[in-house]
Formats: structure tokens, sequence, C-alpha cells
């Protein structure tokens, strides 16, 4: 095999499709910027949003991109933590990618807070008693390192610390996915939240969601960049296709567990029967999205062999990327829906206040289009780092211009 090189994509093939994306990319941040205005003139009024869901679909948005921007991480950890060398031409777009995301899932809950003026009053008063204040510091910790750690890839004179910095940015996005969990494990009040067992979970989403969001990027970039690209073949291909059922397979097992665990206790017994039968939408989101579509298809598509492997290890990363947003809207505003049980088992009598009743909830416009413009912020960042910056490995011998 022709040696692989570092080297931004600037083949002609890619020229048109990078133009495509930046189009859409301004699109999603001109809508964005609309909902965001919208908010901050209106209030979240405007919004789907209520005194009984206060976070709703931007925030689906963004904590799906917090966490896969931890998960895709895992092809740089592999090559630099755990020594498999196979995996080091990816380490870049892994580490670029991690960061896109964690930058698009931060402006929508920056965006979010309506009025900028806000922004300072979070940067600046910190309660320590609430994980939102120590996540402050790990998101933008993250960030930090992961600069540090494309700095090590790149100069020979920093090659020597590569291992160190991959080691300090694995530990410390397990720290970080783990406070993200821990958001929903602190509340108490809420029958779906208010369990250790959140920080695990939220690890193996991490891993399952980060993974499938690479195979998905680094195929497109492949295609687009033509023969010279680097993709991802053979047994490496496999590899990626079996690490992906390991990741979805031990979400999924975390997941019931939880779910279990709820079960066996009268306060939440109640909560488990709405998520899995009575919740409407909700239970349609867990069984056909998360379970369904999300679980089970990936599975049978990466562990049965047959037909086109990379056609298969594309489908599984795209349903698995369905059930990322099914499992986050059912757990976010399912648990945020469902009504507050102050005294378990017991008959809630309903008043005017709606006790005892689930709250409805739709997202509207601005909602939709602060999210998306998120995933805007994303696109951007990765489509103008690997048309600009040396992201993505290429065979030396397609190098010469």
């Amino acid at each position: 095999m022709a040696e692989v090189q570092f080297w931004r994509l600037d083949l002609e093939r890619y020229d048109a499709v990078f133009y495509r994306l930046l189009v859409t990319a301004a699109i999603l941040l001109v809508g964005g910027g609309i909902a965001f205005f919208a908010l901050e003139h209106e209030g979240h009024a405007i919004t789907g949003m209520s005194e009984h869901v206060v976070w709703g679909f931007p925030h689906v948005m963004a904590i799906y991109l917090i966490v896969a921007a931890s998960g895709v991480l895992n092809v740089a950890s592999i090559a630099s933590v755990f020594g498999k060398k196979e995996y080091k031409p990816y380490a870049p777009l892994s580490a670029w990618l991690s960061l896109a995301l964690l930058v698009g899932g931060l402006s929508v809950l920056v965006l979010d807070l309506g009025q900028p003026g806000r922004l300072t009053v979070a940067m600046t008063h910190f309660n320590f008693r609430s994980m939102f204040a120590w996540n402050v510091f790990l998101y933008t910790g993250l960030m930090v390192l992961i600069v540090g750690y494309l700095w090590t890839m790149y100069d020979r004179r920093a090659t020597a610390y590569s291992t160190a910095m991959g080691s300090a940015v694995f530990l410390w996005r397990l720290v970080l996915t783990s406070g993200t969990g821990l958001i929903f494990g602190f509340l108490v009040g809420r029958d779906g939240y208010g369990s250790a067992l959140m920080a695990p979970m939220f690890l193996a989403l991490s891993f399952a969601w980060g993974w499938a969001i690479f195979l998905l990027v680094q195929e497109g970039i492949a295609r687009w960049a033509g023969e010279g690209q680097v993709a991802l073949s053979g047994e490496l291909l496999s590899r990626a296709r079996r690490l992906l059922a390991i990741f979805v397979a031990a979400a999924l097992y975390f997941v019931v567990v939880h779910l279990l665990t709820y079960a066996y206790f009268d306060r939440h017994e109640e909560f488990v029967h709405f998520i899995v039968a009575e919740g409407g939408i909700y239970s349609i989101l867990f069984w056909i999205g998360f379970v369904g579509v999300g679980s089970v298809f990936p599975l049978i598509l990466t562990l049965f062999q047959g037909g086109d492997a990379r056609l298969r290890t594309q489908w599984a990363a795209w349903a698995v990327t369905i059930g990322a947003f099914s499992f986050l809207y059912l757990f976010i505003i399912g648990g945020q829906a469902y009504p507050l049980q102050p005294f378990a088992g017991y008959e809630v009598v309903a008043s005017g206040f709606d006790d005892g009743q689930v709250a409805s909830y739709s997202p509207r416009w601005p909602e939709i289009l602060l999210a998306l413009g998120g995933g805007g912020v994303a696109l951007l960042i990765v489509s103008v780092g690997v048309r600009v910056w040396p992201l993505t490995p290429v065979l030396r011998e397609k190098i010469g211009r």
C-alpha cells in the first residue's frame, strides 16, 4: 500500500460537494439566527415549552451533539491510548469532528438563553452544587485538550507527547460524559431521572452515537475525495462494524438495566409503565425508535454477514443516529412531561394547575430552527476543516500538486 499522509481536500471532486455543504450550513445558520432573535424579542412564550417542559427540542439536539462529541473521540483514543496504529490515520478527523460537535451543541445551549446578557451571568456566577456549573469547565477543558492533542499529531517536536495528550483527552471525556449524564442523575425531583446509572448509561450511549457519526463522516469524505482518500476497508471495516455492535449492545443494556431498576421501586414503577406502555408518542419512540430502529436493526446489520459490508455499515450508523434522537426525545421531553409524584402510592387529585396530568409538548418553529442551527455550526466547522487543514489520510501517490 502506498504511504499515507495527511492532506487537505483540494481535489476537484470534493470542491463541488464542499460548496454545497457550505450553502447547506449557511441556510441552517440563518435559520438558527432568525430563531435566536425571535426568542430574544418575544421570549420563550413562542416555543412549545412551558412551566412543565422547560427543556425542549433544542436541548435534545444540544445533548446529542455534546454526547456524540465525546464518543467520536473513540477513534483517536484507540490509536493513541490503546496503541492500535491502524486507526492512527483517522485520529485527526476524529478529534476535529469532536470539536465541531461540541461547539455546535454548546452554541444551541448558549443561544437558548434568549438574551445574550444572561451568558455573562452563567460565566461569572457558579453554583458548584450544580452539575451545570461543573460542565462549563468540563466542556471548555475538553476543547483546550483537543486543540493540544491535534498539535501533538502535526508538530514533530510534540509527537512524543501524543500518547500523554491522548490519555488526558480520554480520561477527560469520560468525566465530561459522566457529568452530562449526572445533570439528570442529580435531579431527584423527577421520576424519570435521579439515578447514578445515568453516568455509565450516557458513556455507553456516547460510544455508540459517536462511533456511528464517525463512520458516516469518514465514508462521506472517502466518496467525495475520490480514489486518493483512504477509506475504512477490509479487516479494519469489519473491526469498526463489530465495535459498533458492541457499543450499541452496551447502550441498550444500560438503558434496560436502568428501567428494570426503576421498575423495582414503587416510586418509579408507574413512570416505567408510562414509558413502555402508556406514554403514547414516548412509548412509540422507545420501542420503535430506540429499541427497534436504533438497537435491534443495527445489531442485525452489523453481526450478520451477507451483502455489501460497507452499505450495511452505513445503514447501521444511520439507524443508530435515528435511535439516538428517539431516545433523547423520550428521555428529556418524556421525563419532564410525566407528572410529578410527590406522594408515591397515593392518588393525586387533579386541579386547575394540571396536577397529575401528563404535560403536552410540541416543538415550534423557533425551537426546530435553533436546533438545526447547532447542526449547521458543526457542519460548517467540519466542512471547512477538512478543506483547508490536513485532517484526512490520503495516499501519498495521489498527492503532488
